[in-house]
């Protein structure tokens, strides 16, 4: 389901918030968020920032998924947050716990078998729409 954008020509056309359905079941939302707070304390919109880097604008992150999902994190105990400013509700910086290494580790070990599947299936997708590499050489 398409997003606006977090700030206006910053998402390549077809951008799309896929976080949901099969991807949020399975946890892999999370997991990025883990991954990507546990390498350094990150704010929400810096997370979008990220998100939209590493896939090159083609995945856009919508706040009302990414806000919802930090208080869930936090909630459960996995990442913790402290307001920039505590006097002023400016950035609120989260940071992984403990507890949410441990998660962490094991989302990545559950993880990854799925994310192989969806990368093998993807790839037989598109080589029965577009066939293999030799035979669109062929028709050009």
């Amino acid at each position: 389901m398409p997003v606006e954008p977090s700030a206006p020509g910053r998402r390549r056309a077809g951008a799309m918030d896929v976080f949901g359905g099969e991807i949020r079941r399975r946890d892999l939302f999370p997991l990025l968020v883990l991954h990507l707070i546990s390498r350094e304390p990150a704010y929400g919109n810096r997370l979008i920032e990220e998100i939209e880097a590493i896939t090159d604008g083609v995945i856009s992150v919508n706040p009302n998924t990414i806000y919802p999902l930090l208080r869930d994190l936090e909630g459960r105990g996995l990442i913790e947050g402290q307001w920039e400013h505590p006097d002023r509700r400016t950035r609120r910086f989260y940071s992984i716990t403990a507890t949410g290494r441990r998660e962490y580790r094991r989302l990545v070990a559950e993880l990854e078998p799925f994310l192989d599947s969806v990368i093998e299936s993807v790839s037989l997708i598109k080589r029965e729409i577009y066939g293999s590499p030799s035979r669109r050489e062929g028709r050009r």
